[in-house]
């Protein structure tokens, strides 16, 4: 009988995860398909301000289909417990990272337990020297397709690098 193989939590976050979470968590999933990564992995998206069940923008959804995947998962709220359940939290930029900081940090009734999870900046995997604005991936509601197609592109090049530190992980 063979061990059963790790598995790694990876939890995408923005701010209302209806446009760049999902997104980044369905191309994340599609990127670990093609690898064969893709059932070593747990894979989501989450709100620091979520409305609860709220579809995926249109704009995100046809930039994935453009790109050959499609986004299924609703908006959620990021929890507490998303940090004890997730090796992984990948955020798209320092105002929602400030939020997940305070979130695991220790409170009136102590540290959270179990927590583990490395919490991130998706464009600082790509690229560790970027300072300021550079760690943010723009927030495109309100934009039009071209917004959508420059987000993809740092999403893109975030999820590779991070698939790339990850698959070295589950290799070994």
């Amino acid at each position: 009988m063979s061990e059963a193989k790790p598995e790694l939590g990876v939890l995408f976050v923005c701010y209302a995860n209806i446009c760049r979470s999902p997104l980044a968590a369905g191309l994340f999933r599609a990127l670990a398909e093609r690898r064969g990564l893709g059932s070593r992995l747990r894979i989501d998206s989450a709100g620091t301000d979520a409305f609860e069940g709220a579809p995926p923008h249109s704009l995100s959804c046809a930039i994935a289909e453009d790109h050959g995947f499609e986004l299924t998962s609703y908006a959620r709220q990021l929890v507490r417990d998303d940090l004890t359940r997730f090796d992984h939290v990948v955020v798209m930029d320092r105002r929602n990272f400030a939020t997940i900081e305070r979130l695991a940090a220790p409170s009136a009734f102590g540290s959270l337990a179990g927590y583990h999870a490395k919490i991130r900046l998706l464009r600082a995997i790509a690229k560790p020297k970027a300072k300021g604005p550079e760690l943010d991936v723009p927030d495109p509601i309100g934009s039009g397709a071209p917004r959508y197609a420059e987000v993809y592109a740092l999403l893109l090049e975030g999820c590779e690098a991070l698939l790339d530190e990850l698959e070295a992980q589950l290799k070994a």
